[in-house]
């Protein structure tokens, strides 16, 4: 069944919108941190750090620790995200089934801090690839400023041919939805993920999300 979509495009974040990675991502920092002589739990790391990515995302781990980065830390994400690209992630519960009710002609596009290279791959995993063809846009390649700032929301409306004013935006996190506020789209705070505990949504509508979705039946009844 095809849904209604009353946006010009649809323009998803990643990690812990499509895919269940932002709590394993965020418990294997807090381990690291943690072992590391600066005690971090899952939850912190995840109101600190989750949506960041490049130096803005060293910077906050830099001032949660009020330190250098330990060293060490880079390769152990990397051996983190080797062991998960080989295995693999579920996706958030309804993600797959609602992309693929989308009407097949309806431009959406990616916008994620993650690489291309990583959300290529999980989306091979899912079987979603196709849904989105080259419209992947990571906020480390594709744009100098990345998420807090608005920069690759433009960026993604624009490779879509569409007015960032006529788009959705689904993100989960706060600094995802902090930059989606700011591009002047349509925003939807999505909290259908595993890492979404009490008070997330309360704190993406503080932010100004301008619908809260607990699930992805909600997310098509925003868009309808």
């Amino acid at each position: 069944m095809t849904i209604p979509v009353r946006f010009a495009a649809l323009l998803f974040d990643f990690d812990g919108v499509l895919i269940e990675s932002e709590y394993a991502g965020n418990r294997q920092i807090a381990e690291w941190l943690t072992a590391a002589g600066h005690p971090t739990t899952p939850e912190q790391s995840m109101a600190n750090f989750m949506g960041l990515s490049g130096m803005a995302f060293t910077g906050a781990i830099e001032a949660w620790i009020d330190a250098p980065l330990p060293p060490g830390f880079a390769e152990a994400r990397a051996a983190e995200d080797a062991r998960v690209m080989a295995e693999g992630l579920d996706a958030v519960k309804g993600a797959i089934a609602f992309v693929e009710s989308l009407p097949p002609s309806l431009p959406r596009a990616i916008v994620s801090s993650s690489t291309t290279r990583w959300i290529a791959h999980h989306l091979d995993h899912l079987g979603l690839h196709g849904a989105f063809g080259p419209h992947i846009y990571s906020g480390r390649e594709h744009v100098a400023r990345g998420k807090p700032a608005p920069d690759l929301y433009h960026y993604g409306a624009r490779m879509l041919g569409a007015d960032i004013a006529d788009c959705a935006i689904i993100e989960d996190s706060p600094v995802g939805v902090t930059g989606a506020v700011a591009s002047g789209a349509f925003v939807i705070g999505l909290c259908a993920g595993t890492h979404c505990g009490a008070g997330h949504g309360a704190r993406l509508k503080a932010l100004g999300a301008d619908v809260i979705a607990n699930d992805f039946s909600a997310v098509a009844a925003a868009i309808a």
